[in-house]
């Protein structure tokens, strides 16, 4: 039996109290980035993946490791340098003499939660390890395959400034992730509270494990219920045609794409809005939630020519338009 919208809506804002428990716990030792946080949140709340990108010094790290702590589930980092091999991330099959056959040494990809720190600076055969766990949640070693834990969520960061010694991700092992998020600067009162919290030898912070993996799942499942009209569909869809034919939205800028979002995009874009709406406590999602979590999720997925590069067209400002351009529901 279906609930009603009504009926999600108080179920959400029951099943969905923890949220603000888990942030009054981040916030012991993350200073700010609340919507890096709700994104985070939102991925682990959908089986997404993130991509992290930012200048060095911003706590890109520090907020995936707290929010590890936060959460009572299984967590492995693993640093990617220019000679890590794929076995080091899934694992290999080890050779038993005194048996003559093979086990299995799983890889730190066997976690709930994996940090893949700077990993860009691994090449691609390495990141490309990935692929299989992001979107299948499984890996091959051998002639086995072994599933991987749910949840199962991928948050990797990387440095946009940094060109020495490091390689560009794939396009396919970037679609595979929901959001791209952009690190930005705090602001003068959260950079002077950094100050009086971080500047000293040791550090005194510390958080408990407030959400257990139950929670998460049963958020889950009522993140499937939440309702989405079907003119809120027709604009996501509409959304993502956009970023492959501009033209048939009324902007003339075909000659600026180069490959737009694949179909995982407006998979993306349907439970990312879903997951905002929870956290909103809602049961239904909104054209504004569509807007909200837009570009997080498409400004990876729209690759520019050459001609866009020429005029310093990214694909933020093509994503932007088409927000701008097409009607709202």
């Amino acid at each position: 039996m279906s609930l009603s919208v009504l009926e999600v809506s108080e179920k959400v804002k029951e099943v969905g109290a923890w949220t603000s428990l888990l942030r009054q716990e981040m916030a012991k030792v993350v200073v700010g980035q609340q919507a890096l946080i709700d994104r985070l949140l939102m991925a682990f709340l959908t089986n997404g993946h993130v991509l992290l990108e930012g200048v060095p010094g911003l706590a890109k790290t520090l907020i995936i490791k707290t929010m590890a702590k936060c959460v009572k589930a299984s967590f492995h980092r693993i640093q990617f340098t220019p000679d890590l091999l794929p076995a080091d991330i899934v694992g290999t099959l080890i050779y038993n003499p005194q048996k003559g056959d093979f086990h299995t040494k799983q890889g730190p990809i066997f976690a709930n939660i994996v940090l893949a720190d700077e990993i860009n600076r691994a090449p691609a055969k390495v990141q490309s390890a990935l692929l299989e766990g992001m979107q299948e949640h499984q890996v091959t070693l051998g002639d086995e395959t072994h599933l991987l834990p749910d949840p199962f969520l991928v948050l990797a960061t990387e440095n946009p400034i940094d060109q020495e010694g490091t390689y560009p991700l794939p396009e396919a092992q970037v679609d595979r992730f929901m959001f791209k998020l952009k690190v930005g600067y705090p602001s003068r009162a959260e950079e002077r509270k950094i100050l009086d919290t971080m500047a000293c030898t040791q550090p005194k912070y510390s958080v408990q494990p407030v959400i257990s993996l139950e929670q998460i799942r049963e958020a889950r499942e009522l993140i499937d219920a939440i309702y989405i009209d079907d003119k809120v569909k027709d604009y996501i869809v509409d959304i993502v045609m956009g970023t492959r034919r501009p033209s048939q939205y009324g902007l003339k800028l075909d000659h600026f794409v180069r490959f737009g979002a694949s179909p995982r995009a407006t998979i993306a874009l349907t439970l990312a809005a879903k997951a905002w709406a929870f956290l909103q406590g809602r049961g239904y999602v909104t054209p504004q939630d569509i807007k909200n979590i837009g570009l997080d999720v498409l400004r990876h997925r729209v690759i520019v020519s050459y001609e866009a590069e020429a005029e310093e067209v990214g694909s933020e400002q093509l994503v932007a338009k088409l927000f701008d351009t097409i009607p709202v529901p």
